[in-house]
C-alpha cells in the first residue's frame, strides 16, 4: 500500500483504523515536484488547491447550497443495513451522515480522497459522531488500494475523478455489483448565460479542468449501461444512477 495513508481520528477513541502507511520515495518526490511548480500553475488549479487545502475547514459552508442535492443523490442508492459504500472523493465527509443513517452501524463507509486537509476535517466529523464503521483512505482514486469490496459507490461533486477512466475502473473493480450514483455541476444549455455564469462561479474553486463539463457522467455511462441521468438546478447540475454488473463489467 505504498503511497496510501489511512487517516486516524484525532480522538483517542478513534473509530478509524489507526494505521499510517509510509509513502514511497517516488510519491514523495512527485508531491515535492508539484509543490515547487505551484507558482506556474493556472489560476484555476491554484484556486482548487486552496479550496481542498488550506480552506478545507470552510468547505462545508462554501458548499452548503448543495445540501439538498447531496440528499437526493444518496437517495438514488438502494442502501440497506449492513451495506458497504465507497464515497469517492469524500472530502470533509458531508455525505457520511446520510449514508450512515441508511446502512447503520453494521455497514461500512470507505471514504477516499487525495487531500489530507479534507480528510482531517472528515476524521474530526467521524470522531464527533462516534462512528466506528468508517475508514478514510488518503490517495488519488486511480491508485487507491481499497480495504474492502463494496456494494455501492457514490461520486458526489467530483468532476475531475469522473473524467479519469483509471479512477472509474479502480472503483468499479471494487464493487460486487450494486449501484453507483453520481452528481454535481454541469454546463446548462448555451442560451442559459446567467445559469452558466453562476455554475462557473460556484464550481471554479473545486474543478481542475472543465473538459467534459457538458456531460460529466459520460465516462461512467460508458461503463454502466443504462445509467439514468436527470438535470437539476435549471440545467446547471445533474444526478445520475445505474446498476453495475459484478466486478464493474
Amino acid at each position: 500500500m505504498a503511497g496510501h495513508t489511512v487517516v486516524p481520528c484525532p480522538s483517542s477513541r478513534s473509530p478509524l483504523r489507526r494505521a499510517s502507511v509510509p509513502r514511497s520515495p517516488a510519491v514523495r518526490r512527485c508531491r515535492a515536484a508539484r509543490a515547487t511548480e505551484r507558482g506556474h500553475m493556472p489560476q484555476t488549479t491554484r484556486s482548487m488547491l486552496s479550496a481542498y487545502g488550506r480552506d478545507a475547514a470552510i468547505y462545508d459552508s462554501r458548499t452548503a447550497a448543495f445540501a439538498q442535492y447531496r440528499r437526493r443523490l444518496v437517495d438514488l442508492l438502494p442502501l440497506e443495513r449492513g451495506d458497504v459504500v465507497l464515497d469517492v472523493g469524500c472530502g470533509t465527509a458531508l455525505c457520511f451522515a446520510l449514508l450512515h443513517e441508511r446502512i447503520g452501524p453494521s455497514g461500512m463507509i470507505i471514504g477516499v480522497d487525495a487531500s489530507r486537509d479534507m480528510l482531517e476535517v472528515a476524521a474530526e466529523r467521524v470522531a464527533a459522531h462516534g462512528w466506528d464503521n468508517v475508514v478514510l483512505v488518503e490517495s488519488a482514486v486511480e491508485d487507491a488500494e481499497l480495504p474492502a469490496v463494496a456494494d455501492h459507490a457514490l461520486f458526489c461533486a467530483v468532476h475531475d475523478v469522473l473524467q479519469s477512466g483509471a479512477a472509474l475502473d479502480n472503483v468499479l473493480a471494487h464493487l460486487r455489483g450494486g449501484w453507483v450514483a453520481a452528481g454535481g455541476g454541469k454546463w446548462a444549455p448555451a442560451w442559459a448565460v446567467a445559469v452558466n455564469a453562476g455554475v462557473l462561479a460556484l464550481h471554479a474553486p473545486f474543478v481542475r479542468d472543465f473538459t467534459g463539463f457538458d456531460r460529466p457522467w459520460s465516462h461512467l455511462a460508458d461503463r454502466v449501461p443504462g445509467l439514468a441521468v436527470q438535470d437539476v438546478a435549471m440545467g446547471g447540475g445533474y444526478l445520475a444512477a445505474g446498476r453495475v454488473h459484478s466486478g464493474g463489467r
